[in-house]
């Protein structure tokens, strides 16, 4: 069915026996409870049984796929009636020649021709037979689709989960380069420090990120070695505050999401900014949920409308995103305001 091909619910041979086994019984001591008399029903299922199973085989196998997949509607209903028609000929044929001549003994009065009435009846029956086999394929089959759009829809957000991380600070990196360059150049004692440091941050996010969490103390390790590198990059001119409260213990959070928010600060809030710059980074562990808070100055080399929708670019549309892809809508809060000429990030996520 339901059988063995890719358009249909594989289910193993032995479930169809099983099933029909049952259903044979069943139908048996249902009838010949009715009829007070076993052996007659057990004949009479023998009979009805074969034409159940080929009408029920050959509209699940043969007419839905050919027709029903194909819109082929009014040419479908009319090959299932033509079908039963027949079907109840051959068991009235059956029925009167192996059976008795008395064909219908529920029925109102004895039948030993064929007549509209038992036609209709018969009809009604083996219908009856059909759609519920058929219910049983539909459910399978939505089952079946019903995972296979599942199975795909969530590796779609595997797949865009690993590009928006893919996106997380390329450009960093080539400055940091930079500056190990010039720190090389020099001959600053800096230098092994600083390789040292860009040496975590590379094998944290090539090796650790990989899974869709990642525990909080390492993010924060993380972020700490970036504002590392760019204190040594930007020297006296930059002046970072942060703070930690809570137990950070046991926390859970994806990987380099709020770094992405240091990265963007440093980019809208240090790079576009000339003299002295003070970044303020606050973590903050309530129960199961981490309230993270970042602000830093707005640039002061474009006007104020400008430096709202550019600090609100690229990097934080990648936060949100993951944001939305990686969390429920209840597990988090993001608030992205501009204050006092400083632009303030708040995010409340759960951390459980």
């Amino acid at each position: 069915m339901i059988f063995n091909s890719n358009k249909f619910y594989k289910i193993p041979i032995h479930y169809h026996i099983i099933f029909w086994v049952i259903y044979f019984l069943f139908n048996t001591f249902r009838w010949g409870s009715y009829f007070n008399d076993y052996l007659y029903s057990l004949k009479s299922n023998l009979i009805g049984f074969p034409i159940h199973m080929t009408l029920c085989y050959l509209n699940i196998l043969v007419l839905m796929p050919y027709l029903v997949y194909k819109r082929r509607y009014a040419l479908y209903i009319l090959s299932v009636l033509s079908a039963i028609f027949i079907m109840v000929i051959v068991k009235f044929n059956l029925t009167y020649l192996l059976l008795d001549q008395n064909v219908w003994p529920e029925g109102p009065q004895p039948i030993d021709k064929l007549t509209l009435n038992y036609t209709i009846e018969m009809m009604i029956g083996e219908l009856y037979v059909v759609t519920f086999a058929t219910a049983i394929k539909i459910t399978l089959d939505f089952l079946k689709e019903h995972k296979r759009v599942t199975d795909l829809e969530k590796s779609q957000l595997e797949t865009e989960l690993l590009f928006l991380k893919s996106q997380v600070s390329p450009h960093f990196f080539f400055n940091t380069l930079n500056n190990i360059y010039s720190l090389a150049v020099e001959k600053s004692n800096k230098t092994p420090k600083v390789i040292l440091k860009l040496s975590e941050m590379m094998r944290y996010m090539l090796y650790e990120t990989k899974n869709k969490r990642q525990t909080l103390e390492n993010e924060i390790l993380c972020i700490q070695n970036y504002l590392d590198l760019e204190r040594i990059r930007h020297d006296e001119r930059l002046e970072v505050n942060m703070s930690i409260s809570g137990d950070i213990q046991d926390k859970e959070i994806a990987p380099i999401l709020l770094l992405s928010f240091v990265e963007n600060s440093f980019k809208h809030g240090v790079n576009k900014n000339i003299g002295k710059v003070k970044i303020d980074i606050i973590f903050k562990i309530k129960e199961d949920f981490l309230y993270f808070t970042i602000s830093n100055p707005m640039p002061t080399t474009t006007k104020y409308e400008e430096n709202l929708s550019k600090s609100s670019g690229i990097g934080i549309e990648n936060v949100k995103k993951r944001l939305e892809l990686g969390y429920n809508r209840n597990d988090y809060k993001l608030s992205i305001k501009s204050k006092k000429n400083n632009f303030v990030v708040k995010l409340i996520i759960r951390v459980s």
